[in-house]
């Protein structure tokens, strides 16, 4: 199959990755517990074995896979050559390769950030990086229109799901509170392709354990009018279920990516269970179309 084209824009690349796989993301999360339990050594090579029959797994059944960069990165500049050849043959089979990098900085770094990751000249551009936007949305300015300009997109945490997250994303401003000026702001970089008839390019990273945020903080109608699609991690072994993502996102259920990773890796290392295991979850979660 022929790389993923990023000629048309993000958010139709992904509706139709989705209409074709349904809404999954798994993960490629190659940390020590999940690698020695596969029985593999870790190290750079045993790493190397359990992200490359992740690959071959994933690569053209799911919409999209999630390689945690973290994970890569520990071994170095083999790391990070092992994470590009990932990237690479999973987009070579059809399926598009959200990074997650949370990045997030300003001015030339942020535009360095950007070029690295989804720009024309990147050794291997994913279809789409996790950003954060602490230092302001408006520091993230150089990636959001990169990723435009390249067909690319962003995913920007918003809402998450561990303890911590809430005394920031909760937290008030004169506009209303932190993760609403996030909304509001994503909204308006995704009028462009809502006038179009797409989804956005720059999307939102919202567990699927948030629970009720999104009443909280008066969201969920501003949220079914962003037009981004929302990556929801914590799906199957975090306690995320299709009736948990139905409920927390309502109206706006139908652009959400629930994201596993343990549920499926947890079936390695044989290649075919990963499989078994990935049809499984394709299944589950096709209840939310």
């Amino acid at each position: 199959m022929t790389t993923t084209s990023p000629e048309a824009g993000f958010g139709a690349r992904l509706k139709a990755a989705h209409e074709r796989f349904g809404p999954a993301c798994v993960g490629i999360d190659p940390h020590r517990g999940l690698v020695e339990g596969w029985g593999l050594p870790y190290s750079y090579e045993g790493v190397e074995r359990f992200a490359l029959m992740c690959v071959e797994a994933f690569g053209g059944r799911v919409a999209s896979v999630k390689p945690q960069s973290a994970f890569f990165e520990v071994f170095g500049s083999r790391g990070v050559a092992l994470l590009e050849r990932v990237t690479k043959e999973l987009r070579e089979a059809g399926t598009l390769v959200v990074l997650d990098v949370k990045r997030g900085d300003i001015g030339t770094t942020m535009t360095a950030y950007g070029e690295a990751l989804l720009g024309k000249e990147a050794p291997a551009p994913a279809d789409a990086i996790t950003l954060s936007p602490y230092l302001g949305y408006e520091s993230l300015r150089p990636a959001l229109d990169l990723a435009r300009d390249t067909g690319r997109g962003v995913f920007v945490l918003a809402l998450t799901s561990n303890p911590e997250g809430a005394g920031v994303q909760h937290a008030s401003t004169p506009g209303g509170t932190v993760a609403g000026d996030i909304v509001a702001a994503a909204t308006r970089d995704n009028a462009e392709a809502a006038g179009r008839g797409e989804w956005g390019h720059v999307g939102f990273v919202m567990g699927a354990t948030i629970g009720s945020a999104l009443d909280d903080l008066g969201l969920r109608d501003e949220l079914a009018a962003s037009n981004a699609p929302i990556l929801a991690p914590g799906f199957g072994a975090q306690g995320g279920t299709v009736e948990t993502i139905k409920e927390v996102f309502g109206a706006s259920v139908e652009r959400v990516i629930p994201t596993t990773s343990r549920d499926v890796l947890k079936a390695g290392p044989d290649v075919s269970s990963l499989i078994e295991a990935v049809e499984r979850t394709r299944e589950s979660v096709a209840r939310l179309a």
